[in-house]
């Protein structure tokens, strides 16, 4: 396969927004009409090296309050002010792995997600340089790594399986490199594997 351009992924996010610019995609809670949801977004870093894409995922430390010790995208909670996801994906990602916004070229949204902790969750895709020194916050961040897209693409190397008493479904990847992949953060990049089209 050949490796995908950067024009090509900016314009298959752009199809997929189309309509669905501010409109939820998967639900990990049932969602009531009028319910109050916190607002949150996050970056999903894009770099290329080694003649392929790859993701960018940090693991949280065992010191913060949730989700401890988990595989996810910089991001978090909007701030007062911020007017749109990119706004709040790219604060975050300064403050989490010191990766400067204006380093940060973005393509594009992915369809938003709600959380089993009450966040309505923007993903913004965007395209970082490789190498970069980034500056983790140590409270928050244990490790930045990356993941082939191919191998993320590869549906061998994750599985979908069903909650119990529940119609709603658990994506988890294989191990890579020590790291495990789940929740929601696979689920969003899923989504984004589909949007490119690398995945049904």
């Amino acid at each position: 396969m050949s490796v995908l351009s950067q024009e090509f992924i900016q314009q298959k996010l752009a199809d997929a927004e189309k309509g669905a610019i501010d409109s939820d995609g998967y639900a990990e809670i049932n969602v009531q009409p009028g319910a109050q949801l916190k607002c949150a977004a996050v970056l999903v870093p894009l770099t290329f090296f080694q003649d392929a894409w790859h993701i960018l995922y940090t693991r949280r430390t065992d010191r913060v309050e949730s989700h401890k010790g988990q595989v996810s995208f910089p991001g978090g909670a909007c701030d007062e002010g911020e007017t749109t996801p990119e706004q709040t994906a790219l604060r975050e990602a300064d403050e989490e792995i010191g990766l400067a916004p204006s380093d940060v070229q973005v393509l594009g949204r992915l369809s938003r997600l709600v959380t089993i902790s009450n966040f309505r969750v923007s993903p913004v895709v965007g395209v970082v340089p490789w190498p970069y020194a980034f500056k983790v916050a140590g409270v928050e961040v244990a490790r930045v790594f990356t993941i082939p897209l191919l191998w993320l693409a590869n549906r061998h190397n994750y599985w979908e399986f069903s909650m119990r008493e529940s119609e709603r479904s658990l994506i988890a990847y294989h191990p890579y490199d020590g790291e495990l992949l789940w929740g929601a953060t696979a689920r969003m990049t899923v989504t984004f594997l589909k949007t490119l089209g690398l995945l049904q």
